[in-house]
């Protein structure tokens, strides 16, 4: 009954832990953090399951909160598919910990748990738990030696890297 019920209220409030043994980066500047992001590799999920040439746009509401526009290109489908949801700070701006909703009212984790402090050219962001990974980049590549650090960087959290998918960002298809 006590899990029914913690399920219950995670469902209904959202679920924006971090995972045990992971921290969220401190000094976060989120204007930095605005503007577009490739994803380059993930670990499988529905919402994006079979999703190539995926991306995020943030960008700065006027209350201080992100919009969120999600994008990828469905190869089966042979359309792009996108998603518009909702971030704000669980800790304060200073932390890169967010709460994000694409359907409100539920929430979720967003936890950037490493970035490239000086230009913000790449992320490593989990979800609620160890069941959502991402590797973030500004380009739609990155140098192998920055993605090997940063998927050994989530294998020593406790993350399934072995199951990670890299994302197709070679040649988009057309708009």
């Amino acid at each position: 009954m006590k899990k029914l019920f913690g399920l219950l209220v995670c469902v209904l409030c959202g679920c924006v832990r971090i995972p045990p043994g992971t921290e969220a980066v401190t000094g976060f500047e989120v204007q930095r953090y605005l503007g577009t992001w490739y994803e380059i590799a993930r670990l499988d999920h529905i919402f994006e399951r079979g999703l190539t040439h995926v991306s995020a746009e943030y960008s700065l509401k006027p209350d201080g909160s992100l919009r969120v526009i999600n994008r990828g290109f469905d190869p089966s489908q042979n359309r792009w598919k996108s998603v518009e949801g909702r971030a704000s700070f669980v800790a304060g701006p200073g932390q890169g910990r967010l709460r994000v909703s694409f359907f409100r009212p539920f929430y979720g984790g967003y936890n950037i748990l490493a970035l490239d402090e000086r230009d913000y050219g790449y992320a490593l962001v989990c979800g609620n738990s160890r069941d959502y990974l991402w590797i973030l980049a500004r380009q739609p590549t990155l140098p192998k030696a920055v993605l090997d650090d940063l998927i050994q960087q989530a294998k020593s959290m406790g993350f399934n890297t072995d199951a990670l998918i890299q994302v197709r960002q070679d040649l988009p298809p057309s708009k």
